[in-house]
């Protein structure tokens, strides 16, 4: 196994991911996205493509619910060996990035209730980096503390994962509404807790 190379092992099988080269996965669009979900089941290269493309992504949507940083490194593992195992994806009408996350938090919620771990531990931080300094990490982890579970999730979505709100709704099987109201409600919170006036 060389550096960059890494074995994952979870659900029915294992996967050794190699890292391919980012100007691969900064060219793709969100059809490719979808191509790539249909033929990860039969190709490696595929895979990793979307390992390198939505890692970050997948972490931040596991921290958000876990609250713990090994545990949703599990998750994240056990997420792409799942897209392996995918058996009813349209590449012509599917959200792939959306179909990743929605199978990420799925990943998640159920590591949380398996493991029945209430960490308070929410800082939000580029997943594999140290960019952040230890200030800001407190500082984020005692925002975040203030929001329902819910609403960190769709801040976690919105704000580091970028999606819009009709594909949160789409996540987390609520009316898009709901998600906008919970979003607001959420940085009125963060808002006031940080002493910003509104």
């Amino acid at each position: 196994m060389t550096a960059d190379q890494k074995f994952y092992a979870g659900g029915d099988g294992t996967i050794l991911f190699t890292q391919s080269s980012p100007e691969i996965a900064a060219e793709l669009t969100d059809n490719n996205v979808n191509e790539l979900i249909i033929s990860c089941k039969s190709s490696k290269e595929s895979l990793c493509t979307l390992y390198n493309m939505f890692k970050k992504s997948v972490f931040a949507v596991a921290f958000s619910i876990t609250g713990d940083y090994h545990l949703s490194e599990d998750c994240v593992a056990e997420t792409f060996v799942r897209l392996t195992q995918v058996r009813r994806f349209s590449a012509k009408d599917g959200d792939g990035k959306g179909y990743i996350l929605a199978v990420a938090r799925n990943v998640a919620l159920e590591q949380r209730r398996r493991y029945k771990k209430v960490c308070m531990n929410f800082v939000i931080q580029s997943y594999g980096e140290a960019d952040k300094t230890v200030e800001d990490s407190i500082f984020l982890n005692e925002l975040l503390k203030n929001l329902s579970d819910k609403q960190r999730q769709i801040v976690v979505l919105k704000v580091y994962s970028e999606l819009t709100f009709k594909e949160i709704a789409g996540i987390m099987k609520c009316p898009e509404t709901t998600v906008k109201s919970r979003y607001r409600k959420a940085i009125e919170i963060l808002q006031a807790k940080a002493g910003v006036k509104l």
